[in-house]
């Protein structure tokens, strides 16, 4: 065997086992970062199913048909929550019915008309502040803006403050879903002859379909249990109201109310209500995965 033959069988050997040693760093690297990313989501799901399992076993206990039927009540009185439910369930469905327009309008508008220019660059900036900004923040510009000037705590503050949290929200989704919408699809819609209104009603906009209305129950869900919000706007109200003109009650704040409270019965309402909320918004991000992932 010549000298220059065995030099290369060296050299082989030497990277074969660099290779080697390698592939073992590897290995040991991707083992440790499995066994830390378990880590962490045992963790998180730790929390999470405790946090569920003190929820059902102290909500449950609570949950009679007089809490779904009676006012709220003064306390060591029997009562129910049937005036937040409803005030929350109004303030809810017309903020979302305030919201989704202006936040669908406005994403079809930056991924459709205006994607690169001054005042949708201008939007984004404005979207990502509001979706980042603190509930309480929009809590105390709403009632700087609205309770100060008339004087008097009512729903449509309420309303007001859940509809700017859910306005960023939807045009985020709205234009994320639409910039997936591939190309193609308008190119052939225009070369029909079509025009951009109707392709954007007939064809991008049934496409991302089913995108959107996962942004809008993600941003339902969201606002269900917001309570700093409603704190500054709607406050509270012990009676059964349907004027948005007043003080209207809502399940967030009686919760805090009830559980801030030294009286048994208001815990008890407190942990029910929870339990409700938990599984309203628990049941809104379980149709918006399904949703998802019929979509994919």
């Amino acid at each position: 065997m010549s000298t220059s033959t065995s030099q290369r069988l060296l050299q082989a050997a030497d990277l074969n086992q660099m290779r080697q040693a390698r592939y073992a760093q590897r290995k040991r690297v991707n083992l440790i970062a499995l066994a830390l990313s378990l880590m962490a989501m045992a963790f998180g799901l730790f929390w999470l199913f405790w946090i569920l399992f003190e929820t059902i076993r102290l909500g449950v206990g609570g949950l009679t048909l007089d809490t779904l039927t009676q006012m709220t009540p003064p306390p060591n009185d029997a009562g129910g929550l049937a005036n937040a439910i409803y005030g929350s369930f109004l303030m809810v469905a017309l903020a979302t019915f305030v919201g989704t327009p202006i936040g669908i309008m406005a994403g079809i508008y930056l991924a459709e008309f205006d994607t690169k220019g001054w005042l949708a660059e201008t939007t984004r900036f404005v979207n990502d502040i509001l979706l980042s900004a603190p509930s309480i923040v929009i809590g105390l510009f709403v009632y700087a803006v609205v309770v100060t000037r008339f004087k008097s705590f009512s729903g449509y503050a309420g309303i007001m403050a859940l509809a700017l949290i859910v306005i960023p929200v939807v045009i985020r989704t709205t234009e994320n879903m639409l910039q997936l919408v591939p190309a193609g699809l308008r190119e052939a819609a225009y070369a029909l002859g079509a025009p951009k209104w109707k392709v954007i009603i007939s064809i991008t906009m049934t496409a991302a379909r089913a995108g959107i209305i996962t942004g809008i129950l993600l941003a339902v869900a969201r606002i269900a249990g917001e309570t700093a919000p409603l704190l500054f706007t709607a406050l509270s109200n012990q009676f059964w109201t349907s004027s948005l003109g007043e003080p209207m009650a809502s399940l967030p704040v009686t919760i805090f109310k009830f559980a801030m409270s030294p009286y048994e019965n208001w815990q008890k309402l407190a942990w029910a209500g929870v339990f409700i909320i938990t599984i309203a918004v628990l049941g809104l991000n379980i149709l918006a995965r399904v949703m998802t992932r019929n979509k994919s």
